[in-house]
């Protein structure tokens, strides 16, 4: 008797989600659903996150990047992402609000979650977006992005800082918004076949 209630979401949970995401009711039933079947425990550990990440990008090395993705998603930092972080984490980065979709990449290159973001962790991040292109993609990149540190030398210079200094949140979303190319070098999207 006691299992009805604990394969059904809290309704505290539900109206919070209902609030803070573009998800209906329905659809967060239908999610909360399917990741009960996908983690039992309620969980999902940054092992599995991995394994989901290494699905999209079979040809690549997704560790990394999967690993800072997990990071930037793990808003309590109890080193595992609950139902409530995932669902916060598919609305923001599948919402179309490009403002949303920037914090959510400016927590993901926050390396150190200090609130700023400096050209060292500019250049982690992109290291791990670098191993997402397959070689062949590589080979077709332009000069000054052929490289993970060519695209971080690129992005930083996008922000107009010195390499000793930091960037906060705002001057990132002015950044990106103010320059097509930044925005595409914050993130890969596999070549049109």
């Amino acid at each position: 008797m006691g299992n009805t209630t604990s394969s059904a979401i809290s309704k505290e949970i539900l109206e919070d989600l209902k609030l803070t995401t573009k998800f209906t009711e329905m659809e967060i039933c239908q999610w909360y659903e399917n990741f009960q079947k996908q983690c039992p425990t309620g969980r999902i550990s940054p092992e599995e996150f991995e394994e989901i990440y290494t699905r999209f990008f079979p040809e690549a090395d997704a560790k990394s990047y999967a690993r800072h993705v997990f990071r930037s998603f793990d808003t309590n930092d109890d080193g595992t992402l609950d139902f409530k972080e995932y669902i916060i984490a598919l609305h923001m980065t599948s919402s179309g609000k490009t403002t949303r979709k920037l914090e959510w990449a400016f927590s993901l290159f926050d390396v150190d979650k200090n609130g700023y973001i400096n050209k060292s962790e500019v250049t982690e991040i992109c290291q791990a977006i670098f191993k997402l292109i397959p070689e062949e993609e590589q080979k077709k990149l332009p000069e000054d992005e052929n490289t993970a540190e060519k695209r971080a030398n690129k992005l930083w210079a996008y922000f107009d800082k010195k390499d000793n200094e930091r960037l906060a949140e705002g001057e990132f979303i002015k950044g990106v918004i103010e320059n097509e190319n930044a925005m595409r070098l914050i993130q890969y999207e596999p070549l049109k076949q």
